[in-house]
């Protein structure tokens, strides 16, 4: 039997296989009055193995402290959405999910965990993290 492998692989040369289009940034309007933490948990975060083909489960742990913005949570779920037929390594993953959010939502800090089920009897989690100049 002849399988089928239909990942889109990501690599650096192809970024545009996990677009922003549907970030969705909603004016903060507390800006200048006080700083917050809003704590976003994704538990049912799907990638793909970029080498196996396999699926990759996980908890993405997002924590920012908004500037201008915060984001808009169905539109980040449809972004989140993005990466279940994307192969990614976990490192990789953090990263994209940070550098796509800085870019959308310019925050004052920003946090992106994940935390990723076990495979080979190895749990993996990644602590990705951003702040802005003063």
């Amino acid at each position: 039997m002849k399988s089928y492998d239909h990942t889109i692989r990501y690599t650096i040369d192809t970024p545009n296989v996990v677009t922003t289009d549907m970030l969705d940034p909603i004016d903060y309007h507390y800006r200048g009055k006080r700083d917050v933490v809003i704590t976003i948990s994704q538990p049912e975060f799907t990638s793909v193995c970029p080498m196996t083909g396999l699926p990759d489960f996980g908890t993405i742990e997002i924590r920012y402290t908004p500037d201008r913005f915060i984001v808009e949570l169905k539109s980040l779920k449809y972004y989140l959405l993005q990466f279940r037929s994307v192969g990614m390594f976990y490192e990789h993953v953090s990263n994209r999910i940070l550098d796509d959010l800085v870019q959308v939502l310019k925050p004052k800090m920003m946090e992106v965990t994940g935390k990723f089920t076990s495979r080979g009897g190895l749990t993996t989690q990644v602590c990705a993290t951003y702040e802005a100049e003063p």
